[in-house]
C-alpha cells in the first residue's frame, strides 16, 4: 500500500481520539479560500510554557486484537486496515516539519499482537526522531494501558506528554462495551507515570547553574535532559453518551483522577456513532453542549475550588440551559449577594460571570479604591450574569432580584452576545471565563 493511502486511512482513524485537541467540527471549505478545514491530520495542542503547536496526529495502525463496540477500529470491524512502519512514521514527521506543516507529532495505536509489542513500535519511532533525527519538537504518545513498568518508562523519556485513555468512567461501562479493558489497569499505568514524572522533578531540585569547561557542561546538560520524564505530563479521555454514565459519575471520576494521579487535563469526547456499530450503542450522537458543560464543569474543578459533588443537580446532570457557575449559584442563593470589595478570593470565584483573571483584578484595584458596578464593566466582566450576585459601592438594583422565583428563567433566556474586537463600548460578552 501506498504511504499516502496509508496517511489518509490512519489520520482519519486518529481523529476519534481528543486527547490531545477538541473535538473537531464539520463544515465545507471553499476550494478559494484560506486555511484547512480537514477534521483530521493535523490537530493543535499547547506546549508546557504555553505556546499552541501544529501536531502530526496519527495512528501507527488501526489494526487491533481489541473488539471494543464503540471503536470504528475494533477487531470485528470492516474499515479499511494499514499500517505503518517505523521508518515511514519517521519520514513522515520530518518532511512535514521541513515543510513547516506541523511541529510535532501526536502518536496512537491500535493493539498489535500485544501491548508491549504495541508499545515498543510507537516508542521507537519517538527514540528515532530524538536521538537519530535530533528532532526537538513537541512529541505525545499514547500508553497502553496494561503495559511494562520498562515500556511506560521509555515512552516517558522520549515524550513531552503522555496518555492513558480511560474511555469510560465506570467498570461496569467497560464491562458493557470494552470488555478487554480494565479500569484498574488503566490506574496502574497513570500510577506508573505520576510515580516516574514526580521522581523526575525531584532528581532536578537543588541543582545550581557553576562556571565549567564547554564539555563537561554540555555532558552534564545532556545527562540532565534524560533524567526528564514527560515534562507535559500526562492526560487522558473518557467519552460521553456511549453508555447511561451520568455527568456526576464523569466528573467524580475526573476529580479522583486530578487528585489520585495529578493529570494535566481529562478531555471528554461526545460518542460518535459508527457504521455497522453494536445494537446496544445509542443510535445518534449526544448533544454536543453536553460535552461543552462538562468542559466548563472541569474548568472549575481545576481552577475555581469546587467540588465535582457540587456541580450537578437532582437529576445528576449538568444545566444544558446554563453554565455549571450559574446553575450552582441559583441552586445556592443564599450564598449572595458577594461584596466585591471585601469577600474573599474563594467567594469571588463562585460568582457567575467573573472568572480567576477578573477575580485577581479586583483583588489587585480594591486595594486602592473601592469598585463599581462600572468598575467591573470595564474590566469586561459579564455584567448580565454578575449583577445579581454582587454587591459593589454603589447602588445595585438587580441584586434585590436574586429570590425571584424567575430569575433562572431570565438567565436562561439571555443572549450572550461575542466580545466585539472593535466596539469598546460593548458590555455583554461572553468570553473563556465563567
Amino acid at each position: 500500500m501506498e504511504i499516502k493511502r496509508k496517511l489518509e486511512i490512519l489520520a482519519d482513524a486518529a481523529k476519534y481520539d481528543a486527547s490531545c485537541s477538541s473535538s473537531g467540527t464539520q463544515r465545507k471549505r471553499d476550494p478559494k479560500g484560506l486555511g484547512n478545514a480537514e477534521g483530521m491530520g493535523i490537530c493543535h495542542s499547547y506546549t508546557p510554557d504555553g505556546r499552541c503547536v501544529s501536531l502530526l496526529k496519527i495512528l501507527f495502525t488501526n489494526n487491533c486484537i481489541y473488539d471494543c463496540r464503540f471503536c470504528i477500529n475494533r477487531l470485528s470491524s470492516d474499515t479499511p486496515r494499514a499500517k505503518f512502519t517505523v521508518d515511514e512514521v519517521v519520514w513522515l514527521t520530518m518532511e512535514f516539519y521541513r515543510r513547516n506543516y506541523i511541529e510535532g507529532l501526536f502518536l496512537s495505536s491500535g493493539i498489535l499482537q500485544s501491548v508491549d509489542y504495541t508499545m515498543e513500535q510507537i516508542t521507537e519511532v519517538a527514540r528515532r526522531l530524538r536521538e537519530d533525527e535530533r528532532f526537538g519538537g513537541y512529541i505525545h504518545l499514547k500508553v497502553v494501558p496494561g503495559a511494562s513498568q520498562e515500556m511506560i518508562e521509555r515512552a516517558g523519556l522520549y515524550a513531552d506528554r503522555v496518555s492513558a485513555n480511560i474511555e469510560l468512567p465506570r467498570q461496569t461501562d467497560l464491562d458493557q462495551i470494552a470488555t478487554a479493558k480494565t479500569v484498574s489497569s488503566v490506574f496502574d499505568s497513570m500510577e506508573r507515570i505520576r510515580e516516574k514524572v514526580a521522581e523526575s522533578k525531584e532528581s532536578r531540585k537543588g541543582t545550581s547553574l557553576t562556571l565549567k569547561p564547554w564539555s563537561e557542561a554540555k555532558a552534564e546538560t545532556t545527562a540532565k535532559k534524560k533524567l526528564i520524564f514527560a515534562p507535559a505530563g500526562q492526560t487522558t479521555q473518557m467519552i460521553v453518551g456511549a453508555t447511561n454514565a451520568s455527568d456526576q459519575i464523569i466528573l467524580d471520576r475526573s476529580q479522583q483522577l486530578y487528585d489520585d494521579f495529578k493529570l494535566r487535563r481529562v478531555y471528554y469526547s461526545a460518542y460518535s456513532p459508527i457504521p455497522n456499530a453494536d445494537a446496544t450503542l445509542p443510535v445518534e450522537r449526544p448533544s454536543l453542549i453536553r460535552e461543552n458543560r462538562l468542559y466548563q464543569a472541569d474548568w472549575l474543578i481545576r481552577f475555581y475550588g469546587f467540588r465535582a459533588d457540587e456541580l450537578t443537580d437532582e437529576s445528576r446532570h449538568l444545566d444544558l440551559e446554563l453554565d455549571p457557575k450559574t446553575a450552582w449559584a441559583l441552586r445556592h442563593r443564599s450564598f449572595f449577594p458577594v461584596d466585591v470589595n471585601t469577600a474573599p478570593k474563594e467567594s469571588l470565584l463562585r460568582i457567575p460571570g467573573i472568572g480567576v483573571r477578573n477575580v485577581e483584578r479586583i483583588l489587585q484595584v480594591r486595594r486602592f479604591r473601592k469598585l463599581t458596578l462600572e468598575d467591573l464593566r470595564k474590566l469586561r466582566i459579564s455584567i448580565p450574569r454578575a449583577k445579581y450576585f454582587v454587591t459593589t459601592a454603589d447602588h445595585n438594583p438587580d441584586v434585590w432580584k436574586i429570590d425571584q422565583l424567575h430569575l433562572g428563567d431570565k438567565l436562561r433566556s439571555k443572549k450572550f452576545e461575542q466580545l466585539s474586537l472593535f466596539d469598546q463600548s460593548q458590555s455583554l460578552a461572553l468570553t473563556g471565563e465563567i
